[in-house]
């Protein structure tokens, strides 16, 4: 009896185990059922949009659809920089899991040398594994032809078109115009990613940097349906991109071929502007280079050869070539003497061919070693008397001399709409001081009123102080571009010159006082610069100068046949014409060129020739600059002749 008893109340015990358990695996299903349900709402209903979307995007691809860069003309409406249709080879990393063996069986096809890996390993690393990378660039015909025939034993690999930069006329033109180049790493965290989607391409240096914004235009997009391997097979939807603006240049090729080819195989530099509206007409500097290498990456050995070569072809000697501008500066020393009342007109000074200060025996020695005798204003800048300017330097002292030079822009950036400008040098005592921690000596301001010493200045600067002087003080900012082109709108804006500072002097007839110097410099028989202006249809203004490069001992002359060239004095030569309606004014340095009369001079008037007198073009555009060539710049001398010759300033 107790037997059935134990075992009546073990079964109970089981069934409620049983049951316990059969509710708690109940519970267990319907909180599992219950969180599969909350699941598929939160897939199938909250989160509808998103997962749909992340569906599409294994067949449908947003590409971006780059700007066409806007093209570079001259004031003529001459072409400078255009765009071609290029072939390239792209890659996409994530398609391609064995790029080496790849890598080599493409070059049995398409020639890929080092240069063109090393460039795409740089570029993989700006870019996510899926987006095309180049691996080579510029492909021709044949080898697309040859790629096609077997493009299926090359998944991840295609071949697309694109438009690439091309400067038509190479070196013409390049230290204004620039070049572009591939987008760098350094560059790719400053530029707008979203605007440069699908571009390669960035301004670089000149123009093509400068007007970086108007140029590259704005990014467009389409929304594409591929197929499993990436291809694209139709568009969904498409947003064009907005192309460039046209810039329009100040610059006229033709004035600026004739001035390259006087000074080609010279390290030199010519700047020509319109001292009524600051555009720049010319801007050389010589020697130049072609552009188009630098556009997708130049070989390491190319480039090596331009960055290491004595004559610096990369650098750009009218906007960042800073030298001594020598005696060129004199008329507008004589400005200052007689603003500030240390001279006027008839004021004279006797030159014996050296100068003293008092209590001194140092000599500061003129050109010429006779000496000129009594000088006053106009004889002083027409023969160009040192002692003159000793003299007047003396008495300015070098406060005033700073305070005046710099209102003329010496040791300031002009401004000009291009990248890289140097500002010159215009020393003061403070300047010293700060630099040289070590004080002002009176000698050092005699030399900086002959142009020498610590005074800098860029080619470009003296042209704009040229045409300032020829304005009668009137100022105008220089610029290389005059108008902008919106080829959506058709529409052309004409850029507004800035408005004229004016520089003001005690009495306006100081101007033409030292302007009137400046005409006899090569119109007068005493003139250094005489020969240019003999039988000239038009009356022009200028000053020479020589700009030391190695210093002299006090008793020795200059002689550059005992000098090595790169020790021979820089030739300059400033002008504006014509006098009494100035419509050019240009600056010229010749490095090692000796005597700016004899070397820088002549070049100038024939910039002012081409450019004054365009029935006259034929006649000085020979066949030897036609081809290229180098023309003489003086004519041939007798032994005799050379022997009379005495060096100017």
């Amino acid at each position: 009896m107790a037997t059935n008893i134990r075992f009546f109340l073990d079964l109970i015990n089981i069934r409620k185990t049983y049951n316990h358990r059969l509710i708690i695996a109940w519970v267990l299903m319907m909180i599992a059922l219950l969180t599969i349900i909350i699941r598929l709402i939160f897939l199938q209903i909250i989160n509808h949009d998103n997962y749909t979307t992340l569906s599409e995007n294994n067949r449908l691809k947003i590409l971006p659809l780059p700007p066409i860069r806007g093209l570079i003309y001259d004031r003529n409406g001459i072409l400078l920089a255009e765009n071609r249709v290029s072939y390239n080879l792209n890659l996409i990393p994530e398609q391609v899991p064995d790029f080496e063996p790849t890598v080599q069986a493409l070059s049995k096809i398409i020639a890929i040398d080092s240069n063109d890996l090393a460039q795409f390993q740089r570029e993989i690393r700006q870019k996510r594994r899926f987006e095309a990378v180049p691996l080579r660039l510029h492909l021709t015909e044949d080898e697309v032809a040859r790629f096609s025939v077997q493009s299926y034993r090359f998944p991840g690999i295609e071949i697309s078109s694109s438009w690439s930069r091309y400067y038509p006329l190479g070196p013409r033109g390049v230290h204004a115009i620039g070049y572009v180049g591939r987008i760098n790493e350094h560059e790719l965290k400053i530029i707008d990613k979203h605007n440069y989607s699908g571009s390669n391409y960035i301004g670089k240096i000149g123009i093509e940097k400068f007007y970086e914004n108007e140029l590259h235009g704005k990014v467009g997009f389409q929304n594409v349906e591929t197929n499993v391997q990436g291809r694209v097979l139709r568009v969904l939807e498409r947003t064009a991109a907005v192309s460039g603006k046209n810039l329009y240049l100040n610059l006229d090729l033709s004035v600026q071929q004739f001035a390259e080819d006087l000074v080609k195989d010279q390290r030199a530099a010519i700047v020509a502007m319109e001292p009524n509206t600051g555009a720049i007409i010319v801007l050389v500097s010589s020697p130049a280079y072609d552009p188009n290498p630098f556009v997708n990456g130049i070989d390491a050995d190319s480039y090596r050869l331009l960055r290491d070569s004595p004559d610096r072809p990369l650098f750009d000697r009218a906007i960042r070539g800073q030298y001594p501008p020598g005696s060129t500066i004199k008329p507008i020393v004589s400005l200052g003497g007689l603003e500030y009342g240390v001279r006027t007109e008839q004021s004279r000074t006797w030159c014996r061919g050296w100068y003293s200060l008092k209590g001194e025996s140092h000599r500061y020695r003129d050109w010429k070693k006779s000496g000129h005798g009594a000088m006053n204003l106009h004889s002083a800048i027409e023969q160009s008397c040192d002692v003159y300017f000793y003299s007047l330097a003396n008495d300015l002292g070098i406060d005033r001399l700073h305070a005046f030079m710099s209102r003329f822009g010496f040791g300031q950036k002009t401004n000009l709409d291009i990248s890289g400008e140097a500002a010159g040098l215009m020393p003061s005592k403070e300047w010293k001081e700060r630099t040289r921690h070590r004080a002002w000596f009176a000698g050092e301001t005699l030399i900086v009123g002959i142009g020498q010493g610590f005074m800098l200045s860029t080619p470009l600067q003296l042209a704009v102080a040229t045409a300032t002087l020829s304005n009668s003080g009137v100022y105008r900012q220089p610029r290389l571009v005059f108008a902008i082109e919106d080829t959506n709108s058709n529409e052309t804006s004409t850029l507004p010159f800035t408005k004229p500072a004016k520089i003001t002097l005690k009495n306006q007839n100081f101007w033409q006082a030292a302007k009137t110097g400046m005409e006899a410099v090569t119109h007068s028989g005493r003139g250094t610069a005489r020969r240019i202006g003999q039988r000239s249809p038009y009356r022009l203004a200028g000053k020479t100068g020589t700009a030391q490069v190695v210093g002299i001992k006090q008793d020795e002359r200059y002689n550059a046949r005992k000098l090595a060239k790169k020790f021979h004095d820089h030739a300059w030569f400033i002008a504006f014409a014509p006098v009494d309606n100035p419509k050019i004014a240009v600056a010229v340095i010749v490095e090692n060129g000796g005597g700016g009369s004899q070397i820088a001079a002549p070049i100038a008037k024939k910039v002012m020739d081409f450019y004054l007198l365009p029935e006259s073009r034929e006649q000085l555009t020979t066949p030897a600059q036609d081809q290229g060539q180098k023309l003489p710049l003086k004519s041939k001398k007798t032994k005799k002749t050379k022997k009379r010759r005495k060096k100017t300033t």
